[in-house]
């Protein structure tokens, strides 16, 4: 049997070890190697992604001196989150209720600075490239499970590769689960599971984005705070939540240990030729209280307004 000097050992080892965390599948998770979740698979997901502005693609499909527009989808084909309110009819801008908190509270988000919103819960809506291109971008908050069909999925595909803006908000990390190209979207990230609803400090760890710059440092929130697996990648971590200040804990109801040190919940990334703004908070109809009863809600929406307005193309994204 041939056997390996020790030197040759060593290398081969060390070689071993660079190709398993090149493949995701020794994790260095919160600093332990060999703890954590296997993140498998390409961690491209076979598009130029990253935060790298090269990966934009500036082809001519939006006039800015035509307005600013974005498209808000919040069909659920699973779970419906309450702040969503009864589902809408078909078609565009049906008849909204009181109850329909997250749709009238974008719309009025877009009429207060200077940007339309339409929004819909019907496919077809989505089911070509030339009307999504209407809009600057689209916007998915709380859809769940397989809410697109064949169509929509080209169709968005196809938008974002033209330059489109994407923004995934709270339960937009549960919905297409078994698609690759919708889970680089999100930033290589996928929703698992979560804890109780329970108060946290969000960290602004990067106030120089447009979504965060009028964030203070830290700032009090309530939300389920996700457990992700895959964890984002390759993406500009805009805001975290620090774990020790999560009462009930981070142990989500699948048994996800946390995030430990580094829990993400915003983040930018370019991807596929568009550009594409997320976050997984956004899950008590509360956020949208504008009183100050509600801690957090304020700096809420100045987070969603940046996110949207720079995917949008009307601010600057992702620095």
């Amino acid at each position: 049997m041939q056997r390996f000097k020790p030197i040759h050992a060593a290398l081969a080892a060390a070689a071993a070890a660079v190709a398993l965390l090149l493949t995701s599948t020794l994790s260095m998770a919160q600093g332990r190697l060999g703890v954590g979740a296997q993140e498998l698979g390409d961690p491209d997901y076979g598009v130029c992604r990253g935060v790298d502005a090269r990966c934009y693609h500036d082809w001519g499909n939006f006039d800015a001196s035509q307005g600013h527009k974005i498209l808000l989808y919040t069909r659920t084909a699973g779970p419906r989150h309450a702040n969503l309110g009864p589902a809408l009819g078909m078609g565009l801008n049906p008849t909204l209720t009181a109850s329909n908190v997250v749709q009238n509270a974008v719309v009025k988000l877009g009429a207060d600075n200077g940007f339309q919103v339409d929004y819909t819960e019907d496919v077809s809506q989505l089911s070509s490239p030339a009307a999504l291109f209407r809009y600057n971008a689209v916007a998915f908050f709380s859809t769940s499970r397989d809410t697109l069909d064949d169509a929509a999925q080209t169709s968005l595909r196809q938008y974002v590769r033209g330059g489109g803006g994407f923004v995934g908000i709270h339960n937009a990390f549960g919905t297409e689960y078994n698609w690759p190209w919708y889970e680089g979207l999100l930033g290589g990230a996928n929703f698992y599971d979560h804890g109780p609803e329970q108060s946290g400090t969000v960290l602004t760890v990067n106030r120089k984005d447009t979504s965060t710059k009028d964030l203070p440092r830290t700032w009090t929130f309530t939300d389920e705070w996700y457990n992700l697996v895959p964890a984002p990648s390759r993406v500009r971590v805009l805001a975290e939540v620090d774990e020790s200040t999560l009462a009930k804990g981070v142990a989500g109801n699948y048994h996800h240990p946390g995030h430990g040190d580094d829990h993400p919940v915003a983040w930018c990334q370019y991807y596929d030729g568009g550009r594409a703004w997320l976050t997984t908070l956004g899950h008590d109809a509360k956020d949208f209280t504008t009183d100050g009863s509600y801690p957090g809600a304020a700096e809420f929406q100045k987070l969603i307004l940046g996110g949207i307005e720079s995917a949008m193309g009307k601010k600057p994204f992702c620095k």
